[in-house]
């Protein structure tokens, strides 16, 4: 059996999307109020509560707040334990301390568990939650196998989704018998071993003009705003108004969330397209193990990289090589791009704009990409 996240797109009508949103506030009111009591109690010098202690502190918290029992109630206790994960990480891989979360973050979420049944597909095309009752979805999956859990998530456009997680039975695909060395690049997105190469596109520049377009107004009317703001203030209005009361403001921020949103959607499916491509032809899979920190300080190819999205590459191989029974092999890059693949020649640092070199030793011309992915391969 394997796990599968599965996002579909829902649509609630008006009632449901205002419970959604009072799900949202619940588990956001419940984590800033349990992060406080932690906080607290270091300060008096006592000890760290588990997520099996702050689930105790749900009962008293919903008979002090009695708009809580309106919430999912899952999803509460998967509050304590996410602020359980945070405070983890904090203690052992020092991520940083956990933070207050905010009505004002565009994007809102909160997590169920599946627990008798409570959630559900009826037919193909819709799905019941728990509190919020059936909806109709859209994805381009079926929701078959046993549901465990289902998050619930609101985009910065305005677009509800639910990504749910089944444990169903996966189809491996055929053996190959074939390995590839794949080098990754800026001018090409993947230069693999048998000498194709994957064309870069930029869908940043594509929909640039006109997400540049919005965000000037954006910043525009931000500033305008903040000014309408401060006066308010300085002759004591009795309401003064934030900035989300400003619907040509509001309008601005939309357009811009939407081209971000459209670009990042465009870069996931071509990604998706590469990589189930390459699960399905070879069996053993060879990437560089690519310190992708250190190659953004590079400022003049910064952008460039972040758009190839090298981290989400390697991360959708690694879950469909675990999914159909496929091998994925990270090799560190030293000098993949400078050895001879024919003799293993070290010819010594070459400058970026080289593409193509001769072997002083075995006299083989190699285009420098083909190389490092056959280097790849044979390490």
């Amino acid at each position: 059996m394997t796990l599968r996240a599965i996002k579909t797109r829902i649509y609630p009508n008006a009632d449901q999307q205002l419970q959604i949103m009072r799900n949202f506030g619940a588990g956001r009111f419940v984590w800033n109020q349990l992060l406080n009591m932690q906080i607290e109690r270091h300060k008096n010098g006592g000890s760290y509560v588990n997520s099996f202690g702050m689930n105790y502190l749900l009962k008293p918290l919903k008979q002090e707040y009695p708009f809580l029992k309106q919430a999912e109630a899952t999803s509460l206790q998967l509050v304590s334990r996410d602020l359980h994960h945070a405070y983890q990480k904090l203690f052992k891989e020092h991520v940083g301390f956990p933070r207050f979360k905010s009505r004002k973050y565009p994007k809102q979420s909160y997590q169920s568990n599946a627990v008798n049944g409570n959630i559900q597909a009826v037919g193909s095309h819709h799905l019941r939650l728990p509190k919020i009752g059936i909806m109709r979805f859209k994805s381009g999956r079926q929701l078959d196998g046993k549901i465990k859990n289902v998050t619930v998530r609101l985009s910065s456009t305005g677009k509800f989704y639910a990504i749910i997680l089944v444990d169903n039975e996966v189809t491996l695909l055929p053996k190959t018998s074939r390995g590839v060395g794949i080098d990754m690049g800026v001018a090409n997105l993947m230069i693999i071993s048998d000498g194709v190469k994957y064309a870069t596109k930029r869908f940043d520049k594509c929909l640039s003009r006109k997400k540049h377009y919005w965000e000037k107004r954006l910043a525009r009317r931000r500033a305008e705003a903040k000014r309408e703001i401060a006066w308010d203030k300085h002759n004591n209005v009795i309401e003064p108004r934030e900035l989300s009361d400003f619907a040509n403001y509001r309008k601005a921020k939309y357009m811009v969330a939407k081209y971000c949103e459209k670009v990042a959607n465009q870069r996931n499916n071509y990604l998706h397209q590469l990589t189930t491509a390459l699960v399905k032809q070879y069996d053993v899979i060879k990437i560089e193990d690519l310190k992708i920190k250190n190659l953004l300080s590079n400022h003049k190819l910064a952008r460039a990289i972040a758009n190839q999205a090298w981290r989400e590459l390697r991360a959708m191989l690694e879950y469909k090589c675990d999914w159909y029974g496929k091998q994925l092999i990270t090799v560190n890059p030293y000098k993949t791009s400078q050895r001879c693949s024919t003799c293993g020649y070290d010819d010594g640092k070459h400058a970026l704009d080289i593409r193509e070199w001769n072997c002083p030793v075995c006299g083989t011309q190699h285009d420098r990409d083909i190389n490092a992915s056959i280097n790849i391969l044979n390490a």
